[in-house]
């Protein structure tokens, strides 16, 4: 794949161009063209320029969140001049033909950095590449279809998008999903421990609670377990949080960043607005509106619908997002924060979803400094969550070890 320069218009196209602006700009990450260098904004603070040369994704430089955690925990370094210009990965989303997958593909192809998207899904999938296959950017679309052709779309892949599954709808909880899509995501990882086992793994479907347990346990029976390369995407969490306290606030979304701790459901989704950059106060009854709203907001989204989905496109952003993330960090970026669940020392829990640093290898380090002085309100809803998120894994646990036992009995 050719260096992106000046002609960045050749490969991208007009429509590309005109994504990278309006999808940076929407997750609070602006790019301004300027002498064919972008100057990129994330969270706190402005970036340094770098050319097009370094392969700047179409979502900007995500997560230079230095301003809100301790100097002593994040190094300075420039971020961004330490991509290779020649690096580019495959990347496999399992599930592509969903409400989900159709849009993430899209983003996906939007990336400069992926050198070839795998899409696979059990129909309805070649019609999906077909269509992607036409934008032009550089990645390769192949596209496999059913349980025969899932080993050959995840052979030298170098990040996994799983958000396959069925969808919410009215009246259903996270919880109602368990039994459908713990087989579906305990399937797609043994695929993935077979043929791909150093990938890095984007558990999307729902409940992530249950199902990056269930992932966890798949990986250790397989003898494969990193619990550095697996990830529950909790990206939209932070999304939405950023969302809806700068339109509170009246605040620029670029400035905004809110970490979002705990789960990846209802009460287990604790956003630290105590922690929110730039500092900004709250009333007590504008923490509660704003806490249950972004805890609720996957439900906001289902009934606005009516019954005809969940909330696909802003999940699909979100977890495009965190793929732009863990390319970056692949390449080399070494400012590269994003909130997760995974296995986590910070609390009692063996899984916990906080902001984290992203490298080659995966996650570098948990950064606990969110979870020092929060409000009493924050330190109450922390110890409230920790039950359900508790049964919610061990929930996870429990189906691979019956699942496991009933294969031998």
């Amino acid at each position: 794949m050719g260096h992106l320069s000046c002609g960045v218009g050749q490969q991208l196209g007009m429509a590309s161009t005109v994504a990278i602006n309006l999808i940076g700009a929407q997750a609070g990450i602006i790019s301004k063209l300027r002498n064919c260098d972008i100057t990129s904004y994330s969270g706190l603070k402005a970036r340094s320029s770098i050319s097009f040369e370094s392969r700047s994704s179409f979502l900007g430089q995500n997560a230079s969140l230095r301003s809100s955690i301790s100097p002593r925990i994040v190094p300075k370094a420039n971020s961004g001049s330490h991509i290779s210009p020649e690096a580019s990965y495959k990347v496999a989303v399992l599930g592509a033909a969903g409400g989900i997958g159709q849009p993430l593909g899209l983003l996906i192809k939007m990336s400069p950095l992926v050198s070839a998207l795998h899409l696979y899904d059990i129909a309805n999938v070649k019609g999906v590449a077909a269509d992607l296959s036409h934008c032009n950017t550089p990645s390769q679309v192949l596209d496999f279809t059913g349980p025969s052709e899932l080993a050959n779309c995840l052979k030298g892949v170098d990040v996994v998008v799983i958000p396959a599954g069925v969808p919410r709808k009215p009246g259903m909880t996270r919880d109602d999903l368990f039994n459908i899509n713990a087989s579906i995501v305990k399937t797609l990882v043994e695929a993935v421990a077979d043929n791909c086992p150093e990938a890095f793994i984007h558990i999307i479907s729902n409940p992530v609670n249950s199902t990056v347990p269930i992932a966890a346990e798949v990986l250790k029976q397989k003898g494969v377990y990193n619990p550095k390369k697996l990830f529950g995407v909790t990206t939209l969490d932070v999304v939405r949080a950023n969302t809806f306290v700068a339109q509170k606030k009246n605040l620029k979304l670029i400035d905004v960043d809110v970490p979002v701790v705990g789960g990846h459901a209802g009460i287990t989704i604790l956003p630290l607005l105590s922690k929110t950059r730039p500092s900004v106060t709250f009333t007590n009854e504008e923490t509660e509106e704003l806490t249950r709203r972004i805890q609720n907001a996957g439900t906001e989204v289902v009934e606005a619908k009516a019954g005809a989905g969940s909330a696909t496109l802003s999940m699909a952003y979100a977890a495009a997002r965190f793929v732009e993330s863990s390319l970056r960090a692949l390449a080399g970026d070494p400012d590269v924060y994003e909130c997760t669940f995974v296995q986590s020392e910070l609390t009692e829990l063996p899984f916990f979803a906080s902001r984290v640093k992203l490298g080659k290898n995966g996650v570098e380090s948990i950064i606990s400094a969110d979870l020092e002085g929060v409000t009493e309100y924050e330190a109450k809803a922390l110890e409230s969550l920790k039950p359900e998120l508790k049964a919610s894994i061990e929930k996870g646990i429990e189906f691979v070890h019956k699942q496991q036992a009933a294969a031998t009995s």
